[in-house]
Formats: C-alpha cells, structure tokens, sequence
C-alpha cells in the first residue's frame, strides 16, 4: 500500500517562483493571541520566512521567524506583547531565501564554516499583508 501526502499535479517550484497561497489571521477569545495560518505553492528548496503583526500605528506587536520549513502548510500561535489589545492589526509574511556566494568567500577566507551562516543578501520571492481585527467586548470579556 502507498500513501501519498501530497497532490501529485502540484509540481514543486524553485525559489524565484514560490508564493504565498494563503494567510489568514484569527484572534484568539483571549484577545492577546492570534492564530496565523500561512500556506506555501510547493517547494524544490526549503524556505525562510518572517510573519509581523503591527498595530495601527505601525509599531512590530509581535513575530516570528522560521528557518527552512519542510512544510508548506503552517501555524502559529503569536502572542501580542502590549498591554491594550483591542483595535486594528496588520499581519505581514515574506518568503525568501538567502544568497551567498560561498564559492568566492571560501577561497578570500578560510573559515568555511562562517560563510555558510551569513548570507550576503536575501532573495525575498513573495510577500502577503492581512488587515484584521480584535474587538474591544472580546479583551474585556476575558480580562
């Protein structure tokens, strides 16, 4: 017997044509935590990727990082670190990929180890914003 966990006709893509399929952002009852969902189109090369929420006024609430996901379905539990969490929230992923030059580095360097950890520049491939909410009822209720 054979178990396939993957749609055979969704073809894995390299890095310059891997996007975003999916991003949704649901606020937990608590109102200080929200459930993001984010799905990738198939991969040949494992992605990086980074998830921000921002308030209104533009200020990082809360993020996340991932190193090579080997999965291209996700979830995370993001906790908001301040203190009103009622109102208006943008939730931004980008996908990328790091570019090094290993090569050139290797021979101007010896230590091979430090070129592989710190990538020249990064290759951001896609990028997805959501605009959500947390009503005012849902933090007092559970406050």
């Amino acid at each position: 017997m054979d178990i396939f966990f993957q749609d055979p006709t969704d073809i894995p893509l390299p890095p310059e044509e891997v996007r975003i399929r999916g991003l949704t952002a649901e606020p937990w009852p608590d109102g200080r935590r929200v459930r993001v969902s984010l799905e990738l189109t198939p991969f040949q090369n494992r992605p990086n990727g980074e998830i921000d929420i921002r308030n209104d006024q533009g200020e990082e609430v809360s993020s996340v990082s991932f190193i090579e996901t080997i999965d291209p379905k996700m979830q995370f539990t993001m906790h908001l670190r301040i203190q009103e969490t009622q109102g208006k929230f943008t939730v931004t992923a980008t996908i990328f990929y790091p570019i090094t030059d290993n090569a050139e580095k290797s021979s101007e360097d010896n230590s091979i180890q430090e070129s592989l950890l710190l990538p020249d520049e990064i290759m951001v491939v896609d990028r997805s914003s959501l605009k959500f909410s947390i009503p005012s009822e849902t933090v007092s209720k559970n406050s």
